[in-house]
């Protein structure tokens, strides 16, 4: 019997020592893998940081600079994000006076337009002539719309254009109440009866003159296929593009009445 045990001793002690001489074999090697995995994960906790996105530019001072606003009635509608592809690729913002019915059903539209930095302003919830409404109707148009751009959005108007351009002393003292400033126009290019491309770029870059407000539809496929020759031109002949609030630096009065400013050179100003 001792023969057996010494045999299965020695072959023990031989497969032990063969491990041993594996383990010692490896384990450097093992050592340096470790290693590399941990230095990999410092290396996701030490990246860079992204710089800060440069501060945006301050927009033109526009009591000197041939500035022009160009807004946009009665959407967001189908054309509307054709328009904001435009507006982007020429890094122009513009104002949309939005209705409120419009604002419910595409709500994403809204959103886009904020985040592009477009003003977005109140319309009337069902493009109704408020001038001629009670204070109980013009007062649910308004607020309404309010809402529902808030709730698109996050952001509460402080501009109304009233449809058709009607206004009264009711509407003045309504508007004041609620905080919004009444937004008309100077150049109409009636692009509503118009539905022709060519005119209405026609009839805009004709009339438009520094401190203008132009009124378009986006809610018109040819108004919006009129758009990137009027801002090409226009940026040719040295015109800068701003909001409505920018138009007027910021300086917009509840309940009074805005149809362009006198500014740029044809004013005779530096």
């Amino acid at each position: 019997m001792d023969g057996p045990v010494l045999v299965r001793r020695a072959a023990a002690a031989v497969l032990a020592a063969a491990i041993c001489g594996w383990l010692s074999t490896f384990a450097p090697g093992a050592g340096r893998v470790e290693l590399t995995a941990a230095h990999g994960r410092g290396d996701v906790h030490e990246a860079p940081k992204r710089p800060p996105a440069p501060p945006k530019p301050p927009p033109p001072d526009c009591a000197r600079a041939k500035c022009v606003a160009l807004t946009f009635d009665d959407g967001p509608s189908e054309s509307t994000a054709e328009l904001l592809d435009i507006l982007a690729a020429r890094k122009v913002r513009a104002t949309f006076f939005l209705i409120g019915e419009n604002v419910v059903k595409r709500p994403d539209l809204v959103r886009r337009e904020r985040d592009a930095g477009h003003e977005i302003a109140d319309h009337s919830y069902t493009h109704v002539d408020l001038g001629a409404a009670s204070k109980k109707k013009a007062l649910s148009e308004l607020t309404r719309t309010q809402d529902a751009i808030r709730q698109a959005s996050g952001y509460t108007p402080v501009l109304l254009r009233p449809p058709y351009g009607a206004t009264s002393e009711r509407l003045t003292e309504l508007t004041r109440e609620l905080g919004l400033a009444q937004v008309l126009w100077t150049v109409d290019p009636v692009d509503w009866e118009h539905r022709d491309t060519g005119y209405v770029e026609r009839r805009v870059l004709k009339e438009v003159r520094p401190g203008d407000i132009v009124l378009m539809h986006d809610i018109h496929p040819t108004t919006v296929k009129a758009v990137p020759e009027i801002i090409d031109r226009l940026a040719g002949e040295g015109y800068a593009f701003v909001t409505v609030p920018e138009l007027f630096g910021g300086r917009l009065t509840p309940g009074e009445e805005y149809d362009r400013r006198n500014s740029g050179e044809g004013q005779g100003l530096p």
